[in-house]
């Protein structure tokens, strides 16, 4: 292995490039290794991924995005809908590299108890959603996702189109930032556990990637570029491991405990489970030109809140978007919460403050 090669490894690891949604080592502590090399996973804090609420019914949606691909998602209301009335509504989205059975599922029926209309969705090129070569990245096409997310809702007779706001989990919560800067029909914005897919790629965590670093990733993609043109194998990057060793990294061993487990393991039909979570080679390179924090001001006056735990070490993006966001914004730090924590730790995550900021905003 080149010395290069080894580097990059390296990085990967640091950043959590190499995992499907960017990491954190979890204050809950990970699973013990057991000796088929799988984890028993880590159920703490009421860890409640595949919740099945009985108070909200399920619906199998599809609608076009501008570039004429199919977006899929739940939408999930209140058993109780007053469908001659017209209603707030919520769309969430998944983290990077997850589908919508993996968290944002969650998050939909909790905010639907509360008397929202909310939509999860599948991001373009993962899950349910169309695109081709599957698990590509690409960040406009991404935010292009909530945006006809809020076409399919603004035009459903029971939600008001005034009122609907958005709900980003890790990457997600990048690509609705992108969205929300052009597009006013977001009234308002939140993130959870967020991560600045960009800076993650350019920089990785504290700016620990130099240029050079940076520079050979982007040749080896490019160089991948020829290989798939004239017919080579779809490389991927990343994901998440799928077996544990004594060498495996504690970011990954978190992330193995959610995407590797029971305890969110969820592989789309037609899918692999070596390539769930982990975008292609050549396509990933596509987040070194994604700015979401760039003018993040300018969405102001509407409000915006960045939820994170306060051990995450995604952290500093939550801090970052918001210090430059405009005012209207709030900053929630959850106490003993890594990244990973608030994807499904239903005693964790603080739906209170989430309900009130869209009961408040979407009034």
């Amino acid at each position: 292995m080149t010395k290069q090669t080894s580097d990059r490894r390296e990085f990967l690891k640091k950043t959590g490039t190499s995992v499907a949604a960017l990491g954190v080592l979890s204050v809950a502590g990970s699973a013990a290794l057991a000796a088929d090399n799988k984890s028993v996973p880590d159920m703490s804090n009421g860890a409640n991924n595949f919740f099945k609420s009985e108070k909200v019914a399920t619906h199998k949606v599809a609608f076009n995005n501008q570039y004429k691909m199919k977006v899929v998602g739940n939408l999930f209301t209140p058993k109780d809908l007053n469908r001659n009335a017209k209603h707030p509504a919520i769309i969430v989205g998944h983290p990077m590299g997850a589908v919508k059975e993996q968290s944002s599922n969650l998050y939909a029926q909790k905010l639907a108890e509360q008397g929202f209309v909310a939509l999860a969705i599948d991001q373009s090129f993962w899950g349910e959603s169309e695109g081709q070569t599957r698990n590509l990245v690409s960040p406009d096409i991404y935010a292009e996702a909530f945006s006809a997310a809020v076409d399919f809702l603004g035009t459903q007779s029971f939600v008001n189109r005034e009122r609907i706001g958005v709900l980003g989990i890790c990457g997600s919560g990048s690509f609705v930032i992108s969205a929300a800067k052009i597009d006013p029909r977001m009234k308002a914005i939140a993130t959870v556990s967020m991560y600045d897919m960009g800076a993650a790629n350019r920089n990785a965590l504290n700016h620990s990637l130099t240029l050079e670093q940076r520079k050979q990733i982007i040749a080896d993609a490019a160089q991948q570029r020829y290989a798939e043109f004239t017919g080579g194998a779809t490389q991927y990057t990343g994901g998440t491991d799928l077996v544990l060793n004594e060498k495996t990294h504690p970011i990954q061993r978190e992330f193995f405990d959610f995407y590797r487990t029971p305890r969110g393991e969820f592989t789309p039909a037609g899918a692999l489970t070596e390539t769930t979570t982990r975008p292609t080679l050549t396509s990933n390179i596509k987040f070194m030109n994604f700015y979401p924090f760039n003018d993040i001001e300018t969405i102001s006056p509407r409000p915006m809140m960045f939820i994170t735990g306060d051990q995450a070490h995604s952290k500093e993006f939550s801090e970052e978007a918001y210090r430059l966001a405009g005012p209207a914004k709030e900053l929630v730090l959850v106490p003993g919460a890594g990244h990973v924590d608030l994807y499904d730790r239903v005693n964790l995550i603080p739906w209170d403050k989430l309900n009130a900021f869209y009961k408040k905003n979407l009034a």
